[in-house]
């Protein structure tokens, strides 16, 4: 598979299957199987993977045009298959020891949805800081953790596990392990009722002493870290600025089609056609759009070919697309009105699924806390 067939199959199960139901999804917070069986026999769960597993080798460039494609249908979707995307990249750089050919295969072949299951309460925002810890018991080692937001929660087959080393010192000494979905004491804490995103099963998880396999350890002890900063921040950062740009697309096309139909009867004028005022914030909302779409691209030529300015536009670019997406859906709101504010249209879902972006870790405010010790040379950690 190259880049355009890629795209291209994202294209057409954004139209057939995402977008007709990304109403009645939102509306129940309804997991989309559907969506991810259309995706594995179209090739795209396992995109990134090496031809030796059975992947395409397919880069950033390509992760962040399919994930847009599919955000414009239904972000909840997209973030499914970017979690998928990152869980799969940590899996595939794990560690030599590590068993993780026969889950390779698997994601390649289509038949295995994987994700990530870093976040906890004690941390928040603070993904690369787990509280909890994996503890030794006799010659086996355990987990018992509460991991919150783990997109895919109860559909995913695999997940990726943050806590820190039995040995660490420091609350960046973390490891990651893969925990199958049947692993005893492995479950689902509770339902996902969210603002935004409400399709994405972004539910909370226990490990209740869950048994870690030796050959299921990703990273060398307290490697946890690094992994999540060289691996798993730029793909994350990438993709759901991706997102973010997917949704300003749908809402410069809805909001245009809106100001198109809707008419002032009694002067025989469409909304575009009668308010200048409204075609001038539909031209706002096109630039600041156009403007993230250069900044995705940015990004990608950084991960391509690696500079010193790399880390900073991995965190600028998530940053700013929180921002543009949040202003472009709110302005399309306003432009469409009624229309929006009854529900009559999925601007609105627009509108609430940006929202969400900006408070996935790391946040906005956590970023620019970064970019901002960047630029004076402070260190981050």
């Amino acid at each position: 598979m190259n880049h355009e067939t890629a795209v291209s199959n994202a294209r057409e199960i954004a139209d057939r299957i995402l977008a007709p139901a990304a109403k009645q999804n939102d509306k129940e917070a309804r997991f989309s199987s559907e969506a991810v069986a259309a995706l594995g026999p179209a090739g795209l769960l396992g995109i990134m993977l090496p031809a030796e597993v059975g992947g395409s080798a397919l880069g950033p460039r390509t992760l962040a045009a399919v994930v847009a494609t599919l955000a414009e249908a239904d972000a909840s979707a997209a973030m499914v298959y970017l979690m998928h995307l990152c869980a799969t990249a940590t899996i595939a750089s794990a560690r030599p020891g590590a068993t993780v050919a026969p889950t390779l295969k698997d994601i390649a072949a289509g038949r295995h949805l994987t994700t990530l299951a870093f976040s906890e309460a004690g941390s928040r925002s603070h993904f690369w800081a787990p509280v909890s810890r994996a503890k030794r018991n006799g010659a086996g080692v355990y987990l018992t953790a509460k991991k919150s937001w783990v997109t895919s929660a109860g559909h995913a087959q695999s997940y990726v596990v943050s806590a820190l080393s039995p040995d660490g010192t420091g609350p960046t000494d973390s490891t990651l392990y893969l925990f199958a979905s049947g692993t005893p004491g492995l479950s689902v804490a509770g339902p996902w009722d969210g603002l935004g995103m409400r399709a994405n099963a972004s539910a909370p998880m226990i490990l209740d002493d869950c048994k870690i396999e030796s050959s299921h350890q990703l990273t060398d002890d307290c490697a946890g870290f690094k992994a999540m900063l060289e691996i798993v921040l730029p793909l994350f950062n990438l993709g759901t600025s991706a997102v973010a740009l997917g949704l300003c697309r749908a809402a410069v096309a809805g909001t245009a089609a809106h100001l198109k139909s809707a008419r002032f009867e009694h002067l025989g004028q469409s909304l575009g056609e009668s308010l200048p005022t409204l075609r001038a914030q539909l031209a706002k909302m096109q630039i600041d759009t156009d403007g993230l779409a250069a900044r995705v691209d940015d990004l990608v030529d950084h991960l391509e070919r690696p500079r010193d300015t790399t880390m900073l536009r991995v965190l600028e670019c998530k940053a700013s697309a929180g921002d543009v997406a949040i202003a472009v859906t709110s302005t399309a709101m306003r432009v469409c009105g009624g229309a929006a504010f009854s529900r009559h249209m999925a601007i609105e879902r627009l509108f609430r699924d940006a929202h969400a972006g900006a408070v996935m870790a790391p946040t906005g405010d956590v970023l620019l806390e970064f970019i901002g010790k960047a630029v004076l040379g402070i260190p981050l950690f």
